[in-house]
């Protein structure tokens, strides 16, 4: 009998290797994780029709904020479990951008910096570089149960969510920025010295009672990390990764979260000079960790958010000190002794199509000196792994969608593929695995997104060079997340918008 040719070898290596790719270059799942389905269905007609429609869509056709109904009292005590009704609210500001394609752009551009900025000052924090001894409010506040909606920001150009929130006294309603990854609220307020659009009227002090100024010597002064003084009077100054910045007077207001309730007393920046990419909204919520941030100030013992797809004109919620989802994955949630704005998750692995990755588990440890870890961000679109993970992750996901037509890169995304005329198409299941076998798996429409009008979906992952990794808001958008802060939690539980 003849020798086997090297041609047979080689084939018959191909055809082991295509059975066996996964038990290759990956390891099992735990067994409370291996039975799961392997794949996932992407929704590539409604999908892509949800990205176009988003184009045309007018913000102008209906105001659902007019039709909320006061059903909880203004002063709502923490001892109380309630519900509040949610209205949908729809995008805000129109977009004119000239196709779909040009929104993906500039949103990842914009995410690009958010990212660099981020990284950036976890670095100069873990050499140091930090306001790491900041004292705590003294600030006289029960932690409040309140809620308010929540929807995408993508009208606006960007990738960040919206909330409509009061300040004031009376209470005037404004659209403001959700954002995780900082501490300082802040609104553009009157007199302007530059201001950028916005939807609803400018703040105006003098039109509110409870608009109070604070002294340079207060406990909130001292704890920002940008400030001077102007006539005894604390100023402040925030700077974001993309150029844009905010300008002004510290201050206490009273803030109010619709039916909700209302707060008192809270610390935030009143900017009468505010630059950049905000169009829309009057100014940001900071949801972060730290002293300074909304869930610090209202001393929360838990929040959560459900974000919306970014293409929707619908709404979820923002609540504060509500009951936990019973369904829930549940994963550590750590902090770092050299920034506590962020927070971190204790994620062990990714996996792929059932089968866990082969990645260091130091990969994604939060290390004492303050590098490396993953962050849950809200403000962050695009998943940012670091590269081993990255490749690792990719390189599965590439080697199961052989049926899938590969195209060109677009921007960030190096993996793209070429939909056009499908209806439907299987794809590999991806999740974030924790501890003990648990799992958060995402829809297909999480991870696999459209960048153009005519079918062209990419992987929504990208690398970085940091030792941080970022878990963005296209990931989790459909999620319920739940950071329970008393507790040290973090809870992610699909379909609860």
């Amino acid at each position: 009998m003849a020798a086997p040719t090297p041609f047979l070898f080689f084939a018959l290596f191909l055809c082991f290797s295509f059975h066996l790719f996964p038990s290759v270059l990956s390891r099992d799942l735990p067994e409370t994780t291996a039975s799961r389905p392997t794949t996932t269905l992407l929704d590539v007609s409604s999908s892509l029709q949800q990205a176009l429609s988003i184009l045309s869509f007018d913000p102008q056709t209906t105001n659902p904020f007019s039709q909320l109904q006061q059903t909880v009292p203004s002063f709502v005590n923490s001892t109380f479990s309630f519900s509040v009704q949610l209205h949908s609210r729809e995008s805000i500001y129109k977009t004119y951008h000239k196709d779909y394609k040009s929104l993906v752009i500039s949103r990842l551009e914009r995410d690009s910096f958010r990212v660099k900025a981020i990284t950036a000052r976890v670095q100069l924090a873990v050499n140091g570089v930090s306001k790491s001894d900041l004292k705590p409010l003294d600030v006289e506040i029960q932690p409040q149960d309140l809620s308010t909606p929540v929807t995408s920001g993508t009208s606006q150009g960007s990738g960040e969510y919206f909330s409509r929130v009061g300040v004031g006294n009376p209470a005037k309603s404004y659209y403001m920025v959700l954002d995780t990854g900082s501490d300082v609220s802040w609104l553009q307020c009157q007199p302007c010295s530059d201001c950028y659009q916005q939807v609803d009227p400018i703040f105006s002090p003098s039109a509110s009672s409870s608009y109070v100024p604070l002294s340079c010597d207060s406990a909130q002064c001292n704890s920002l990390q940008m400030s001077s003084c102007r006539g005894g009077q604390c100023l402040y100054q925030v700077n974001y990764g993309d150029g844009s910045f905010t300008f002004g007077d510290f201050v206490t207001e009273t803030v109010s979260f619709g039916s909700s309730g209302t707060v008192n007393n809270i610390a935030l920046g009143c900017g009468h000079d505010n630059e950049g990419l905000f169009v829309g909204a009057a100014g940001l919520l900071g949801l972060g960790g730290g002293p300074l941030s909304l869930t610090s100030q209202l001393k929360a013992s838990s929040f959560s958010y459900c974000l919306v797809n970014r293409d929707s004109a619908g709404s979820s919620s923002l609540d504060f000190n509500s009951n936990p989802v019973g369904d829930s994955v549940i994963a550590p949630l750590l902090r770092s002794n050299k920034i506590d704005t962020f927070y971190y998750i204790g994620l062990i692995g990714m996996s792929v199509g059932g089968h866990m990755l082969s990645i260091p588990q130091s990969v994604f440890q939060l290390a004492e000196s303050g590098d490396g870890g993953i962050i849950v961000d809200c403000g962050t679109a695009i998943t940012r792994l670091q590269s081993q993970a990255y490749n690792s992750l990719r390189d599965a996901f590439v080697s199961m969608t052989q049926n899938l037509k590969p195209t060109g890169g677009v921007a960030l995304f190096d993996t793209c593929y070429d939909l056009r005329g499908q209806s439907s198409v299987k794809v590999p299941a991806v999740a974030f695995n924790f501890a003990e076998g648990k799992s958060w798996n995402l829809p297909a429409a999480n991870y696999l997104i459209p960048v153009d009008s005519e079918g062209t979906y990419c992987f929504a992952f990208a690398p970085t060079t940091s030792s941080l990794s970022i878990i963005g808001n296209v990931q989790q958008q459909g999620t319920r997340v739940s950071f329970d802060l008393a507790n040290n939690r973090v809870g992610l539980s699909s379909n609860k918008c």
